[in-house]
């Protein structure tokens, strides 16, 4: 089972929440609730999307250009949703000088899970049991790439409340994303994320300016089987039309609170789920049309693109499908310099280990404190954050200097390694993720098996591994040991 977690940090205070519970008589309402410190993991096994272009025998371009990724993560059998998620977690508690003693909320976001009983939460108690501590609430999520989400919610939505016993709560997202053979396969990807949940946060929660959507859809779901069923045209409109309506229900908020429209210069940076970067591109892009469409004029660089197509008309938002190719086109063009300000600095995860679900849009957040760190004091960040089936929220985080430093911006961003963990990595030839997906299959539902790839020795130091299936379909991980 897993190693020793870390010790613990030392005794609670009102001030630093920690092992002994506090009576609601003896804790301040808690404020500025949000993420106090976020990991994220990612297999070191992945696999370019130049290289997979050339494999698929695919025009150069497809994937790289087309999809806009430049590559995917992707799993043997030697690791599963749970061994990421404690690798995520395990990184999260040890390298922010986090005991389990001091969590009391732990809530996992999945669409991976190993057992339809069972949670992965459940799995992860390990880490907190060493360390005698079994008074954690919290259990699963799932919903598509919306449960990472719903748990960040119910997280804040604990510490916010009298239930709060002033402990920190902690999200975990965990997925791997598969697909068979075919022109879905390239959007495959793995990885987990870990978000440290508590008051006094360096990006707290805009309260009050968050909006939700949810409809019925069979956009993409899994009714049997290790692959999804996918109505790729129906997902991508599904996905846009949702965008268009939470962008409008999030000013109208807006407007409420602030007594002015919301514009999108009133947002430093954006995040969005990302099934592939190119439809991250092309959401931005709407949210620039609608502020096109409702508030100024048509730009002379967009004139030719939206002749016969009235920006102005009054009837935005437009559903997706009905847009021009051409305008969608010039659309991405247009608002580039300004995805490449505001977005990009969150997606270079994405862009390289692939589609994560529930983590997908919460990889951002790690990424977005290593590129702008204290910088993002006063910003606000912007989230879409969408699942099939459907659900989707639209919320905003504001960046701040916390009165304690242990979660400062600075420090965080000091202590973060992801661009180097990224470039560490070897590429893989596409034969290599052909067996794993081959394996994956094979893989499926079994029990009595012991794994066969990647070998332990290529995993990173510290990283979690599932050493066996036994017969009755019991699950036993070890942890590699982290290099001294």
């Amino acid at each position: 089972m897993p190693g020793a977690p870390s010790a613990p940090v030392g005794p609670a205070t009102p001030q630093h929440p920690g092992a002994a519970a506090m009576a609601p008589s003896q804790r301040a309402q808690a404020e500025h609730v949000g993420i106090l410190a976020a990991e994220v993991y990612f297999p070191s096994t992945y696999v370019r999307h130049e290289d997979l272009e050339k494999h698929d025998g695919v025009p150069s371009g497809k994937y790289t250009i087309g999809l806009g990724q430049q590559g995917l993560a992707f799993v043997g059998d030697r690791e599963d949703a749970v061994s990421m998620a404690l690798t995520a977690l395990r990184r999260l508690l040890d390298k922010h000088g986090v005991s389990p003693l001091e969590v009391g909320r732990l809530e996992v976001g999945t669409e991976s899970a190993v057992d339809s009983s069972k949670s992965i939460k459940t799995y992860l108690m390990a880490l907190f049991d060493e360390a005698g501590n079994s008074d954690v609430e919290g259990v699963d999520c799932i919903q598509a790439c919306y449960g990472g989400t719903a748990a960040v919610q119910n997280a804040a939505n604990w510490v916010e409340s009298r239930s709060w016993d002033g402990r920190y709560a902690v999200v975990v997202m965990t997925d791997i994303s598969v697909y068979p053979a075919g022109p879905a396969r390239p959007t495959s990807g793995a990885g987990a994320v870990a978000l440290l949940i508590g008051p006094d946060a360096p990006l707290a929660l805009e309260r009050g300016l968050s909006v939700t959507h949810m409809a019925h859809a069979y956009d993409f779901y899994k009714p049997s089987g290790l692959y999804p069923a996918v109505d790729g045209p129906l997902s991508v409109y599904c996905y846009l039309s949702t965008l268009d309506l939470l962008y409008a229900r999030y000013g109208a908020k807006w407007e409420k609170r602030m007594g002015r429209p919301f514009r999108l210069d009133d947002a430093d940076h954006a995040l969005f789920h990302a099934p592939y970067n190119k439809l991250v591109q092309k959401a931005f892009a709407r949210l620039v049309y609608t502020d096109i469409a409702k508030h100024g004029e048509v730009p002379e660089a967009l004139a030719a693109a939206a002749a016969g197509h009235d920006l102005k008309d009054g009837t935005h938002p437009r559903p997706p499908m009905q847009m021009p190719a051409g305008l969608d086109k010039a659309l991405v063009g247009f608002s580039f310099p300004t995805y490449d300000q505001k977005v990009r600095p969150s997606t270079c995860v994405a862009r390289q280990c692939g589609n994560m679900y529930t983590a997908s849009i919460w990889s951002g957040i790690p990424q977005l404190i290593e590129t702008t760190g204290a910088a993002l004091e006063g910003r606000r960040v912007l989230l879409y954050s969408y699942g099939s089936g459907l659900s989707a929220t639209m919320l905003s985080l504001v960046g701040r200097a916390p009165e304690s430093p242990r979660f400062s911006l600075a420090r965080l961003q000091a202590a973060s390694d992801l661009a180097m963990r990224l470039a560490r990595r070897v590429p893989k030839p596409p034969e290599e993720f052909e067996q794993a997906m081959q394996l994956a299959e094979q893989r499926y539902c079994a029990g009595n098996y012991k794994p066969e790839m990647p070998p332990v020795e290529e995993l990173e130091p510290g990283t979690f591994y599932l050493v066996e299936v036994d017969a009755r379909y019991r699950r036993a991980y070890a942890r590699k040991p982290v290099a001294q």
